[in-house]
């Protein structure tokens, strides 16, 4: 649709992801065997048609752009407007630490937002996994006359979110902080609203040295009369936070339901084009619930597994309910359970480890055990 630009939000290294984030941002971490979370946001702005996109990134996002590259995956390399990579470069403060919150982090790249030729801003998590309709979103906001539209879930997630009252007349009402049951509808944390709204929120929260955008921004809004309208996702929905956010919902996708709503087939995820060959499976692999990339090698027993790229599991070895990403070697023998395995990690023949559900064992990139 026209009138619209996206905004990404990519600068958040989430501390309790790990050290799946000691070198990349929650929105570059691998997901789902081929994918990086930030696919998500990227392919749902695609899917609607909005081409114009901003990534506001600041530390240790050069695994960011190497995945993005130009943004050709998603058709946004473009001659004029597409994609548009955004480190912090609005005031010199904010080249030093990380953001205090949303409202900092737009105010760090203010003078691109107020560049913005479309009259409407979706915004969106860079570290969320769902596939969100934007297009009924978008023609939802247009419908209700309000200045700005909250994208909420149908169902409560984990987490403690933000959840939105609608009042009698179909507006928000009362927002609730970091609330894990009760009244309202909880937020995604995605929001479409009108360029001029959204330029008025972080001029005021500049002049008052304000930085969170719900309990700041957002409240100021609807304290001052603001209309805010509600979109609901049907479908998955998970932010992905901490490593056992990042665990759960990876486990998620070896559901085929599950799967079915993240990748609907009409409305496709894209990601950075690796080509590979098929995967081997030796005559004494043994494959149960897996998903497992191109260009791997299966010789022990996977299962519930996802195993990314160019990955290989020796003869004997034992994996259960195991994320191996690419370049990994599990050794002859070696038996793993609820094991994250980040890039390039070597198991040695007979390594056992076992970590639990609530608390993965997470391996370091690179590393050898």
């Amino acid at each position: 649709m026209k009138g619209f630009h996206g905004i990404i939000f990519a600068y958040s290294a989430a501390p309790e992801l790990g050290s799946l984030v000691t070198e990349r941002t929650a929105a570059s971490v691998p997901f789902c065997g081929r994918y990086r979370l930030i696919d998500f946001a990227l392919s749902s702005l695609k899917n609607a048609g909005v081409l114009d996109v901003g990534v506001i990134m600041q530390r240790d996002y050069q695994s960011l752009l190497d995945h993005i590259g130009s943004g050709k995956a998603w058709d946004m390399s473009r001659k004029a407007g597409g994609l548009r990579m955004l480190p912090p470069f609005g005031l010199p403060e904010y080249h030093r630490g990380q953001y205090t919150g949303t409202m900092e982090a737009l105010n760090g790249v203010h003078t691109y937002i107020e560049d913005i030729p479309q009259e409407n801003v979706v915004l969106l998590l860079g570290n969320m996994c769902a596939n969100i309709d934007l297009t009924a979103a978008m023609k939802h906001h247009i419908a209700s006359g309000a200045d700005m539209t909250a994208i909420c879930a149908d169902h409560s997630p984990t987490y403690q979110p933000h959840r939105y009252v609608i009042g009698e007349n179909g507006f928000v009402e009362t927002l609730f902080f970091n609330r894990s049951a009760g009244y309202g509808l909880p937020s995604m944390e995605g929001y479409i609203v009108s360029k001029k709204v959204l330029v008025d929120m972080m001029e005021k929260c500049r002049a008052l040295n304000l930085h969170r955008f719900h309990r700041d921004a957002v409240n100021m809004f609807l304290r001052d009369g603001g209309k805010m309208s509600v979109y609901v996702h049907e479908g998955y929905a998970r932010i992905i936070r901490t490593v056992e956010d990042y665990y759960a919902a990876s486990m998620d996708m070896l559901c085929k339901e599950k799967r079915a709503q993240v990748f609907p087939v009409d409305r496709p995820v894209r990601s950075k084009h690796v080509e590979g060959v098929s995967s081997y499976y030796s005559e004494t692999a043994s494959s149960k619930n897996s998903l497992v990339a191109d260009n791997c090698i299966i010789e022990g027993s996977i299962e519930n597994c996802i195993i990314f790229p160019r990955a290989r599991i020796a003869k004997g070895a034992e994996l259960k309910n195991c994320i191996v990403m690419q370049g990994g070697v599990v050794g002859e023998g070696a038996k793993l359970q609820q094991v994250i395995a980040d890039k390039y990690v070597s198991f040695a023949p007979g390594v056992e480890i076992t970590g639990s559900e609530k608390l993965p064992f997470v391996v370091p990139k690179a590393s050898k055990l």
